[in-house]
């Protein structure tokens, strides 16, 4: 297990998810990275000269691994668990934690389970069958210092995938305009 896996997971593990609706982020710099809808690795991309993904860790997980939650908004299924550092101009920004229910990995799904260190947001929203939905935030850390995280369920030709991404200290989410 990775460093970042061991100091970032209990993070996304402890949050406390509210519907993105009830935080009135529209119109906030926060609030125009938590609520993109897009490819989020494409925003990013956007940011350096050099965006680039690590994967530090990928494996099945059994359902009953999983939060009641995010059973709730998977279904009963095992699932591939990927964790991935997002980073820019070699700069970690985003630890993102991806479930993909193992009963959607055939067809034209089955390149989820492999896609190493190519960016999920950049498969996922390559064509015109991928959604958003069920959009959560957390706020995390210190009041005068917070740490972002947003939850959401993806969509790919009607089969559900389920992102938590972390924004760091260093993401460009928290620059000032």
């Amino acid at each position: 297990m990775s460093e970042f896996k061991q100091l970032y997971s209990p993070l996304l593990e402890g949050a406390v998810w509210y519907p993105a609706v009830e935080w009135a982020l529209e119109g906030s710099s926060v609030g125009h990275w938590l609520l993109e809808s897009d490819s989020l690795s494409r925003r990013l991309a956007a940011h350096c000269r050099v965006f680039s993904v690590t994967v530090l860790e990928q494996k099945i997980v059994n359902n009953g691994e999983l939060s009641l939650s995010e059973r709730a908004l998977l279904g009963m299924s095992d699932c591939l668990e990927r964790t991935v550092m997002l980073q820019g101009d070699q700069q970690s920004w985003v630890y993102a934690r991806t479930l993909i229910p193992t009963s959607i990995l055939c067809g034209e799904e089955s390149d989820l389970a492999e896609l190493g260190t190519n960016p999920l947001g950049y498969r996922v929203f390559n064509g015109s069958n991928a959604r958003r939905d069920a959009l959560e935030i957390a706020k995390l850390g210190m009041p005068e210092r917070p740490i972002w995280a947003r939850r959401s369920r993806l969509w790919i030709n009607e089969k559900p995938l389920l992102v938590a991404e972390l924004f760091l200290d260093g993401s460009p989410v928290y620059a000032r305009k």
